[in-house]
Formats: structure tokens, sequence, C-alpha cells
């Protein structure tokens, strides 16, 4: 039977800027030459929202207003399935100052945060690179649903 992780992803954005981490190399040593949102995978019987408040205090330090699901990714990484979950933090202004040192795991995970535009980042998933979040956060839009899996 094939093994799936499920994540947890924060989408905290403000004037054009989307909070985004630069992780620092995994255990294999290996350079993460991408950016991407906060958050993680869920524990065993965790929920979503407590899942995504406790990855995204963990890298921030911050605790998350959590707001509407926007975004549904589902890919292959070669080892396992994943399944992620994005959700609106509405509350980005907390996040315009973080101090990695005041985190449990910031030091140990991240390399850099910074509220970047994502149209001029190699931010994964790639989507949010073309994707208007603005619109998706503001606006009743469907889930948006990105599917590597179909053939």
């Amino acid at each position: 039977m094939a093994k799936r992780r499920i994540n947890v992803r924060g989408i905290i954005y403000g004037n054009g800027t989307l909070l985004a981490q630069q992780l620092k190399p995994g255990s294999d040593g290996v350079e993460r030459n991408y950016w991407c949102t906060p958050g993680g995978g869920l524990d065993e019987c965790e929920s979503l929202h407590q899942g995504l408040a406790r990855e995204i205090i963990e890298e921030t330090g911050i605790i998350p207003t959590v707001g509407k699901l926007l975004f549904i990714q589902q890919f292959h990484d070669g080892e396992k399935e994943q399944l992620e979950f994005f959700f609106h933090i509405t509350n980005a202004k907390d996040y315009e100052t973080i101090d990695l040192a005041r985190t449990s795991h910031g030091v140990r995970e991240v390399k850099q945060v910074e509220f970047i535009d994502p149209k001029n980042h190699n931010i994964l998933p790639a989507f949010l690179q073309t994707i208007n979040i603005q619109d998706y956060i503001e606006n009743n839009r469907p889930v948006f649903i990105y599917n590597e899996l179909i053939n």
C-alpha cells in the first residue's frame, strides 16, 4: 500500500507579497534552492487547523488566525504521495517581523523567511508563481486543486 503524507501550509499574503521561507539543507545535505510557505506534516490524529497552527508557531513563533481553505495540491515526491492543504492566514501584519531565534524549529529548519513577490522567485508549489492569490482570498472562488497524479 502506498504511503501518503498530509501537509498543511499557510498563505500569509499582503501588499502583493507572500510570506515564504528558504529551508536549510535536509539530512541528505542537498541545498533547497526554492522558497515555500510555512507549514508541514500533520501528526497522527491531528486536525488540519491544529496542525497548521502548530507548524506555523514552530517556524515563526507567531500564532496564526486560520481562515478559509484556498488551495489543495496532490503529487508524488518519488517516495510517497503528498497531499497539501493551503489555508489563508488572516493576520498577515503579525508576521512582518519574525525572530527565528525565538522559535522552536525556525533556527534548525529555516535559512531565511520574508515576504517575497511569488512571481519573481522560485517558489513551490509552482502554481503560486502564477495564480492570483489576492483573488482567491477576497472572492468566493472554489478551492483551487492542483493534482499531478492525474495522467
